[in-house]
């Protein structure tokens, strides 16, 4: 007597799983591109049921906490659009352009408000805690603080080098001292790599920047020489 196995087989492609009905079928064998097997019913044909990976939460969300300092913080609940308007918000304050402020936030923690690196720097700017009180956040986790007391550091930064973008992100990644010594940006990769990052964010299209706020020194300009030629370069 011949028996017939039934079998649901179920396939995961990225975010997506791929299941068939039941039924009474031969068992067929199926090798994909790299070398798997799998085993499934020949007929009738897959029904395709797709579920989308689940969303991600993007609200940020952080306990409330008190500290034996006597300060303490409320739990809050902020979402993006939050975040966008504290960035906005310290940003004309501080006489920056926000799109900036937005990458450096993007480079530093990716809008993780709860990152934290081993260096001690914490928050969305990753601002180290002497860094931070100076410039009056007590709380490094607290998105407002954070915020605003990055983007005075930033902009005291730009004052120290004469509006000079390179030396700025290079002085708030690696620290001035260093900046200093080298007499221009660090040869640290880290810093070098740092700087390339934000700027890219920067003046990607898009994002919002302004302007007239900084010069891109890595965008491509075209010149016409004495004798006509077209010369193109970014030096």
């Amino acid at each position: 007597m011949n028996r017939r196995a039934t079998l649901t087989a179920c396939l995961v492609l990225g975010p997506l799983v791929v299941c068939a009905r039941p039924a009474k079928a031969q068992i067929a064998k199926v090798v994909d591109d790299s070398g798997r097997s799998f085993f499934i019913n020949a007929n009738p044909p897959l029904s395709a049921k797709l579920s989308a990976a689940p969303k991600t939460h993007t609200n940020i969300y952080l306990p409330a906490e008190a500290s034996v300092t006597g300060r303490s913080r409320p739990a809050m609940d902020v979402d993006r659009d939050g975040v966008e308007k504290l960035v906005r918000e310290a940003a004309e304050r501080h006489r920056m352009d926000p799109a900036l402020v937005r990458a450096v936030i993007e480079t530093e923690s990716n809008w993780n408000p709860k990152a934290y690196s081993h260096k001690g720097a914490g928050g969305l700017m990753q601002l180290i805690p002497t860094t931070a009180q100076r410039y009056g956040a007590y709380d490094v986790f607290d998105p407002q603080q954070n915020i605003d007391a990055g983007v005075k550091y930033l902009r005291t930064l730009l004052e120290r080098y004469n509006g000079n973008l390179d030396l700025a992100l290079a002085a708030y990644n690696a620290g001035e001292g260093a900046v200093d010594r080298a007499h221009g940006v660090p040869s640290y990769r880290e810093t070098r790599n740092y700087v390339q990052r934000v700027q890219n964010a920067y003046f990607r299209p898009g994002s919002g920047r302004m302007p007239d706020a900084f010069i891109n020194p890595r965008a491509i300009r075209k010149d016409v020489s004495s004798n006509g030629r077209i010369i193109f370069t970014n030096d």
